[in-house]
């Protein structure tokens, strides 16, 4: 547990119901502790009205209903806490997870891209991302897909232009100095070097995200046997009859 200085945030009014606490405009561990803090901070005191709490790399959207309060109101009661955050911030304790990551060929169909891009061997790229613990900065586009940080710049690749139509549940994927890893089948555009058999989302558990702002991940490259076994071993989702 570490403590630092505390920089006071911006208040944006969002439409009429949301409200955004920004902390500086550069995306950093340090800003993003700050956002996971307040936003720990606001749910332990239960402020009326609010609904949601949806934290980013350097901000933290609130919103709320405004039958109930507004948004003056409520900004008044989130500086109220972010006062008591301002002599410091201890950081909470993320927990750490491993990602098994089967790279490359049909799992992973940009790797050789990527690869190219750098003028790099495909098992250097492999090294470069897998070597390194990142930081989990946010949690969105979809639920469950975490954004994580921040790739070494060797590997660092711009998005696809055209996004793909469907990218497969597990996919690991580069988008410039970020990774992250689909949860479920969507359209995308990170060049996807790779896919993990672990489910990253099920609404019936709690928390329903396999990891959270400020937990650490470390993906661990194994093979196609070993990714099948893992994916059979995993718990089949829910269905209501």
């Amino acid at each position: 547990m570490k403590a630092e200085p505390y920089a006071s945030a911006r208040y944006l009014p969002f439409g009429d119901n949301a409200l955004v606490v920004e902390f500086g405009n550069t995306i950093s561990p340090a800003v993003n502790r700050k956002v996971i803090a307040l936003s720990e901070s606001i749910q332990e005191v239960g402020i009326q009205g609010v609904e949601e709490l949806v934290g980013t790399y350097r901000s933290l959207l609130v919103r709320y209903d405004p039958l109930m309060t507004t948004c003056e109101q409520l900004v008044s009661r989130i500086k109220e806490i972010e006062r008591k955050l301002k002599t410091s911030i201890v950081e909470r304790e993320g927990k750490r997870v491993t990602f098994p990551v089967v790279y490359g060929g049909e799992y992973g169909p940009d790797l050789s891209y990527v690869a190219r891009y750098h003028r790099l061997t495909e098992e250097q790229v492999v090294r470069l991302h897998s070597e390194v613990e990142y930081r989990v900065y946010m949690i969105g586009f979809v639920a469950g897909f975490p954004y994580l940080g921040e790739v070494a710049d060797e590997i660092a690749t711009p998005r696809h232009e055209t996004p793909r139509l469907k990218v497969p549940a597990g996919s690991v994927g580069i988008a410039e100095k970020q990774t992250g890893a689909y949860p479920c089948e969507t359209p995308g555009g990170w060049q996807i070097i790779g896919r993990t058999p672990l489910k990253l989302f099920n609404p019936h558990q709690q928390p329903p995200t396999l990891v959270e702002p400020g937990d650490i991940v470390k993906f661990e490259p194994i093979s196609e046997m070993e990714f099948k076994t893992i994916e059979k071993a995993q718990p089949k989702p829910l269905h209501k009859e």
